[in-house]
């Protein structure tokens, strides 16, 4: 057995906090004796008062524990002071589970450790705030995993599946978190420290003995009541594991025969105990996998040739049905890999999965599935993935399933409250069939999707949670369980009871299985500390007051600057068709229900790849989080946080990290656009307070900057003395340790000065292009500017200047955004638009090299009120490097490319880039390059954003973002390797942290064009 402390990731900065205003004595000790974070004030209790649910409960404070010992003392604190506690992990629970009026205890940040692992007897030992992927990631050189594989992987914690028992895609194999739990430490209401595990051999701790004895006594008498009442299927989690003592009974039991006290701990929401180390049952992972991608024509089909599907052995068959799909190909992200799945348009398909250790035997199941569906009537429905990426990429876009139905727009959403339940798989077709049916009674329709291996579909009823949500949920529930019990089946299947299923225990079980429990729940924590009101007497899963929408629930007047009508509609339930405009009060439309499609289900937690979100990577802190962030925007647009709305410290303190990068634009599958929100935020904060010296000369810079080139050379003087340098920093409030931007002199001014600026009319059948130079290339780096128009030149094209005599450069007005001065920029893209519009009119494309500049015309400038003309840019406006692949494609593009004395490009993409799906065509053309390999770092944000990284107060940040993996890839890269960076922050971050040159790619192919 191996000890072990290494941190499974980089450590995030650590900063104490004990925000709030808060005096209560429990408050104050717990600030005086603890060395983790303590928050008391109203914003951050009302980040940790929603998890995925329905439900908002604000608690009494949050604890964020720094290690063991600190989480003891918690405990220790809020039983002298009578308080209740919370354990909570990623805050990711569909049903409530993890808010409530009580400490909540946050173990996700620090308490996320391998303690002890045992290659041989396949054992590991974890801390409950470890996230399932990252274990496995741990794992995997040593052959093993954690096969529990719920969907939230990337953000769920152990802790979290262990109180919900889940259950995951792959349970058809490995069964329930209750089967690969081995034991858990616990500390008790009374603050013992109790070890639960096997019951092989005699139980030593006394504590233990006097739990486990009447524990005994209440199962074995309650024994025919639970043989008759207990559902036999394998996705039941409902209650408590009151039958483990039941030696015939394999789904609560280790390998040993013997009854596991742990497994009473499993699926208890937190109620009895504290789980603060928990021991995981290891399996080998699977040396190969392919997978069966199988279309149906109809719902009901793919239902009722599920069981014959799984007569073929596989480890999965997931469910994706018609409305999942749609969405999927909505999102560009999902949509190319959705489309390689499908086979005509399918009403529904199910991802069958094999796995093992033989290829060949595979191979031939895959074979055999698509027999089998042609023995059922659908020859060539089956789609085969061998390959691992493949696989891959679609297993992803299932998992982003919850997300991906709670993107829809407009009230109406997909909720959960009985998407749990689990039916023998012979019912399955009619279960199904039947449930349509009661939907279709209510006006509404369902969305479906998950396991229908087991017979558990996660299906939710799309209802208006403002209106008549709570009569119909009512009616749907009592109409759905109803078809439960007469399929024998269970109401509860994976994601747990908390507050939507907790009502249920007593019908699902009855009167006396249900007292039983409330005996258990008082043998563990008599004074009803732990997690209150779950399991044993619930709320009403319908009491109004609980939900985040409450009667009386409304987002006050608002007064946008940018266009968000998009998000304030109504669907038919049904037809999908819009109705009328939603509940969005604002004048624009649509503001606080664009916030509003957060549905906190914490897909932005996820470590692993994409862009989102470089602040929280660094912190952790759900104040930083994209969740977060969008809970305290919602909380401040309908007046729960105090009377300043957007202008509010809360919200301005939660924004303060987020660097705009639109990494959520991109990864989250609700559409969350914090840089937006954003730019609304800082608008109305600089309405309210005004800009500070150092602002102002960010967002103004376009219209200096030509003054300021010209005196590039004093101003790089003035850098290179120290004490001017340092006082002038500090004096505006930027990092010390920065470097500055060299001015120099304007590309525009020099190419007009020298005459080569063609005329705006065309030349009949000349290729024709526009180059936007933005006013980082024009006046910092003008090379990257003359050597872009140089290969457009190279390959044909005439290549037109925006310049107009006498007036200042044209800007996308970004600065501007940036300090909230949307009505400055917005008059900057009026100029632009007009600078550009003769040639749009006739097809010519508006060429950039800045990201964040170009990337606004596709974004900013449709929000802008600009209309059709906005529209028509957007369709014109690409980057550099996009403009080439597009004119390659069509067989406009020819370039004559000879090899470098470089032999290979590490390319770090720009966030904007990443967002907008632009990021592989700087790949592709550098891979034009004869000899040259390209690779891309696995990066996030450089950290600079703009003027953030300049920041004295953000510099730390700045540099952690880079390090997370951009940095330590430049310094590793070989002597013989170009660096390649699009983004001017970036390429000066690069410079900065790594001490290496950047170039942008236009300056690459530039010098490997072959002269004449």
């Amino acid at each position: 057995m191996t000890k072990l402390s290494t941190p499974l990731a980089v450590a995030p900065l650590h900063f104490v906090r004990t925000q709030g205003a808060g005096q209560s004595p429990l408050a104050a000790r717990l600030r005086r004796e603890l060395r983790g974070d303590v928050m008391f004030d109203r914003a951050s209790r009302g980040r940790y008062a929603t998890d995925a649910s329905i439900y908002q409960i604000m608690p009494m404070g949050v604890v964020v524990p720094r290690d063991q010992q600190d989480l003891l003392l918690a405990l220790d604190i809020a039983r002298d002071q009578h308080a209740p506690v919370l354990a909570r992990g990623a805050g990711t629970s569909q049903c409530g589970q993890t808010v409530g009026e009580a400490l909540v205890i946050d173990n996700s940040k620090w308490l996320n450790q391998v303690v002890d692992f045992d290659a041989d007897a396949r054992t590991v030992t974890v801390e409950p705030g470890i996230v399932l992927d990252h274990l496995n990631a741990w794992l995997k050189p040593h052959g093993l995993w954690f096969p529990v594989d719920v969907s939230t992987g990337a953000q769920c914690t152990i802790g979290g599946m262990t109180g919900n028992n889940s259950c995951g895609s792959r349970s058809l194999a490995y069964g329930n978190m209750v089967h690969n739990v081995v034991a858990i430490d616990a500390v008790l209401a009374d603050g013992s420290q109790c070890h639960f595990g096997s019951l092989a051999e005699p139980v030593a701790d006394p504590r233990v003995r006097a739990i486990l004895e009447p524990l005994r006594q209440i199962a074995m008498r309650e024994r025919a009541e639970i043989a008759e009442r207990m559902p036999k299927v394998l996705r039941r989690v409902a209650g408590y594991n009151i039958d483990l003592f039941d030696c015939q009974n394999p789904r609560a039991y280790t390998d040993d025969g013997h009854a596991n006290l742990s497994h009473l701990l499993v699926g208890s929401e937190g109620t009895l105990a504290y789980s603060r180390q928990i021991t995981l049952k290891l399996s080998p992972l699977p040396r190969h996998k392919v997978l069966g991608v199988v279309n149906f024509p109809t719902f009901y089909q793919a239902m009722d040739m599920t069981r014959h599907i799984v007569g073929l052995g596989p480890v999965a068959v997931e469910l994706v049905d018609r409305t999942m799909i749609d969405l999927s190909m909505a999102n560009p992200a999902f949509r190319p890999v959705i489309e390689t799945a499908l086979r005509g348009e399918p009403q529904a398909i199910l991802l069958v999965e094999f796995a093992g250790d033989d290829s060949a035997k595979l191979h031939a199941d895959l074979a055999a599935l698509d027999e089998l569906m042609a023995d059922l009537g659908l020859p060539g429905s089956v789609v085969q993935m061998p390959d691992a990426r493949s696989q891959k990429a679609l297993w992803d876009v299932r998992k982003a399933g919850l997300n991906i139905m709670m993107s829809m727009k407009g009230d109406g959403k997909p909720v959960s409250f009985i998407e749990d339940c689990a039916v023998p798989l012979e019912h399955l077709a009619e279960y199904t069939r039947r449930l349509t049916e009661v939907f279709h009674r209510h006006g509404t329709e369902g969305t479906w999707y998950a396991h229908a291996s087991v017979g558990t579909l996660h299906v939710r009823p799309i209802l208006d949670m403002r209106r008549d949500g709570a009569a119909k949920m009512r009616a749907i529930a009592e109409e759905a369980a109803a078809l439960v019990r007469e399929y024998k089946g269970a109401y509860s299947g994976e994601h747990g009871d908390g507050l939507c299923r907790g009502e249920w225990v007593a019908w699902q079980y009855g009167p006396r299985i249900h007292a039983a429990f409330a005996e258990i729940k008082a043998l563990f924590d008599p004074d009803n500390r732990f997690n209150p009101d779950k399991i044993i007497r619930p709320p009403k899963m319908d009491t109004r007051e609980l939900f985040r929408f409450p009667p009386g629930y409304a987002p006050r007047p608002l007064a946008p600057v940018l266009d968000w009508s998009a998000w304030n509609v109504m669907r038919d339930p049904l037809t999908g068709e819009e109705t009328a405009p939603g509940t969005g009060t604002d004048a624009t439309g649509g503001l606080a229900a664009a916030v509003e499609m957060c549905n906190n289900n914490g897909h932005c937690r996820k470590f692993d790849a994409g862009t989102m979100c470089p602040s929280y990577r660094v912190t952790r802190d759900e104040q930083h989080l994209t969740r977060g962030r969008a809970n305290t925007l919602r909380l401040a647009v309908s007046g729960q946080l105090d009377d300043d709305g957007l202008a509010s410290a809360d919200v301005k303190a939660a924004l303060d990290l987020c660097v705009s990068c639109k990494g959520c634009k991109r990864d989250c599958p609700t559409g969350i656009d914090m840089a937006r929100f954003k730019i609304e935020a800082r608008h109305a904060w600089t309405q309210r307070h005004g800009i500070s010296l150092r602002d102002r000369l960010v967002a103004f810079m376009p219209r200096y900057a030509p003054l300021a080139s010209r005196f590039g050379a004093v101003l790089a003087l003035a850098e290179r003395i120290p004490g001017v340098s340092a006082w002038g920093k500090q004096a505006l409030g930027l990092a010390r340790q920065r470097s500055l931007p060299r001015w120099r002199a304007s590309f525009l001014s020099t190419a007009a000065r020298s005459g080569a600026t063609p005329a705006a009319a065309s030349v009949a059948g000349a290729k024709e292009v526009v180059l936007f130079v933005d006013t980082f290339n024009n006046h910092m780096e003008p090379d990257n500017a003359r050597d872009a128009r140089r290969v457009l030149e190279a390959a044909g094209y005439t290549v037109h200047l925006l310049m107009r005599p006498g007036e200042r450069p044209l800007c996308c007005g970004r600065t501007f955004l940036a300090a909230g001065l949307v009505d400055e920029a917005r008059l900057e893209a009026r100029r632009l638009l007009d600078a550009v519009a003769p040639y749009v009119a006739r097809g010519v494309a508006v060429v950039g090299l800045e990201p964040s500049c170009l990337l606004s015309l596709r974004d900013e400038f449709l929000g802008y009120g600009y209309g059709d003309e906005a529209r028509r840019l957007s369709e014109h406006a690409f980057l550099f490097e996009e403009f080439l692949v597009r004119e390659r494609a069509a067989g406009r593009l020819s370039l004559d490319l000879r090899p470098l004395p470089q032999r290979e490009a590490l390319v770090h993409g720009h966030c904007h880039q990443k967002a907008f799906d632009a990021f592989t065509p700087v790949q592709t053309v550098l891979g034009w390059i004869p000899q040259l390999k390209v690779s891309a770092v696995e990066s996030s944000c450089c950290g600079m954003a703009g003027s953030f990284g300049y920041e004295a107060e953000h510099y730390e940040t700045s540099m952690a973002m880079a390090e997370l993996s951009l940095l330590p890839a430049v310094r590793q890269r070989a002597d013989d390797t170009i660096v390649v960076a699009d983004g001017t922050s970036c390429r000066h971050q690069i410079a900065d942290g790594a001490s290496a040159r950047a170039l942008h790619v236009a300056r690459v192919l530039a010098a490997a064009l072959r002269e004449p």
